[in-house]
C-alpha cells in the first residue's frame, strides 16, 4: 500500500446499520476534533494496488452529542469506486476519515431573521439535516421546523425511530413531510420537492407558509432536485442568499 495521504487518519468501524440492500449507515470511531452539525468530511481507503479513494460525505452524528463517535449514511452505487467498498465494511474494519470538515449548511449561517425554517432533501442527503435536528438547543430561536424527505420507495425513508423521537422532543415544532415518488401511498405525499412546493401541498401538509419576512430554506441532496427547487422558490418570492446579499435559501450539492 502506498503511504497514508496526509488529509486522512484511521479509524475503525464500530457499528453498521442496513436499511435497505444499497443504504447503510457506518459508525466510525475516529478523532478529527469539533465540528459543526450539518457540515461533511471525507471517507477513504486503498483499492489492491494502494491507489487511494476520497469521497465526501456528511455527518448524520453530532459532535455535541457523540464526540469521537462519527455516523455516516451512505447508499452504494454499484458503478461507483468507494461505495461498493464502503458496503462491504464490517465492524471492527479500519476506515480512513478526513481530518479537515467542511460546509456552510450549519445553524451559524442562517440569518437572525429567519424565524422558520425548512429542511428539503433527497434520499440520503437527510443525512446532515438529521445531525442539525440532534441539536434542539440551538434551535430554539425557530418557531417552527419543517424536515422534507423525499425518497424514490417507501423503504427509503430511514431513521424512522430517530425522526419520531425527533418529533416528541420538539413536542409541535418539527414537522416531518415524507415525499415517495415512485409508489402509491395513501399517507404521503407523492412527487417532486419544487412541484409540491409551487402548488402549495407541502405548505398545506406542514400547515406552514413560506414566506420572505421570516422563511429560512435549506436544501440538500439531488442536483436536479436543488436547481428546480431554487428556481420554485425565487417564483414564491424568495432569493438565494448570499453574504453580500442576504436571501432566504441555501443549499449543499450532495453529489
Amino acid at each position: 500500500m502506498q503511504s497514508i495521504p496526509r488529509d486522512v487518519i484511521l479509524g475503525q468501524v464500530t457499528k453498521r446499520k442496513d436499511w435497505t440492500s444499497n443504504i447503510f449507515t457506518i459508525w466510525v470511531q475516529a478523532d478529527i476534533g469539533a465540528y459543526q452539525a450539518g457540515q461533511f468530511t471525507k471517507l477513504a481507503l486503498a483499492n489492491e494496488q494502494g491507489e487511494w479513494t476520497k469521497r465526501a460525505y456528511s455527518m448524520v452524528s453530532s459532535h455535541q452529542a457523540s464526540p469521537g463517535e462519527l455516523e455516516f449514511l451512505i447508499i452504494t452505487d454499484e458503478n461507483g469506486s468507494l461505495t461498493p467498498r464502503l458496503n462491504r465494511l464490517s465492524e471492527g474494519d479500519d476506515i480512513y476519515v478526513g481530518t479537515t470538515v467542511s460546509g456552510f449548511m450549519t445553524v451559524d449561517e442562517i440569518p437572525d431573521y429567519a424565524k422558520d425554517l425548512w429542511l428539503l432533501s433527497t434520499g440520503t442527503a437527510v443525512g446532515p439535516f438529521l445531525s442539525i435536528l440532534r441539536e434542539a438547543n440551538r434551535l430554539e430561536r425557530f418557531r417552527k421546523i419543517v424536515l422534507v424527505h423525499a425518497v424514490r420507495y417507501k423503504d427509503e425513508l430511514v431513521y424512522h425511530e430517530l425522526t419520531q423521537q425527533l418529533i416528541r422532543q420538539y413536542a409541535g415544532k418539527l414537522m416531518h413531510v415524507p415525499i415517495i415518488s415512485r409508489e402509491e401511498q395513501t399517507s404521503t405525499l407523492k412527487g417532486r420537492i419544487p412541484h409540491l412546493l409551487m402548488h402549495g401541498e407541502i405548505q398545506s401538509e406542514a400547515t406552514l407558509d413560506l414566506s420572505p419576512d421570516y422563511s429560512w430554506v435549506y436544501m440538500c441532496g439531488n442536483p436536479a432536485m436543488v436547481r428546480d427547487t431554487a428556481e420554485t422558490l425565487k417564483a414564491l418570492g424568495l432569493n438565494k442568499h448570499l453574504r453580500r446579499k442576504p436571501g432566504q435559501f441555501s443549499s449543499e450539492n450532495y453529489w
